[in-house]
């Protein structure tokens, strides 16, 4: 008996949309995470990049636990001495809440090649209107 291995070839992707309205960023994160690296099919192989598309709509309307809206901060450095830059989560949430969404997905991604394929087929949308209904997405329900 000998393993299955899925070739690139044969990978078909599908579109997936995840209503984040009310729900927790940690959870929307994961489930985008999980299907964006395929793990949610049987045929998943590790070294294949397998995943599918997602769709993220309603992300101003996420929600964190606790006193995290106040204490959660955002850094990343410009490479220069002294260019260590800070954001707030509420500063980060009130101009781009896109990028709140996509910072998160994107810290549960592998950190290579794969990763860097898994993300670029991530759509965050601010409000309820996507741009892809024309790929009729699969509304997934997260818990």
């Amino acid at each position: 008996m000998s393993t299955f291995m899925l070739r690139a070839e044969d990978v078909e992707r599908k579109w997936y949309v995840i209503d984040a309205e009310g729900k927790t960023l940690g959870k929307v994160a994961v489930a985008a995470a999980t299907i964006l690296n395929g793990k949610h099919k049987p045929e998943y192989t590790p070294h294949i990049d397998c995943g599918d598309c997602v769709i993220v709509i309603n992300a101003e309307k996420l929600v964190l636990t606790g006193k995290k809206a106040e204490q959660k901060v955002y850094y990343h450095h410009s490479g220069y001495i002294g260019g260590l830059k800070a954001v707030k989560y509420s500063t980060l949430m009130a101009q781009k809440p896109e990028k709140v969404v996509e910072l998160a997905v994107k810290g549960m991604l592998p950190k290579n090649k794969i990763g860097d394929a898994s993300i670029a087929r991530l759509r965050v949308y601010r409000g309820a209107e996507h741009e892809q209904a024309a790929q009729q997405p699969i509304a997934v329900e997260v818990k």
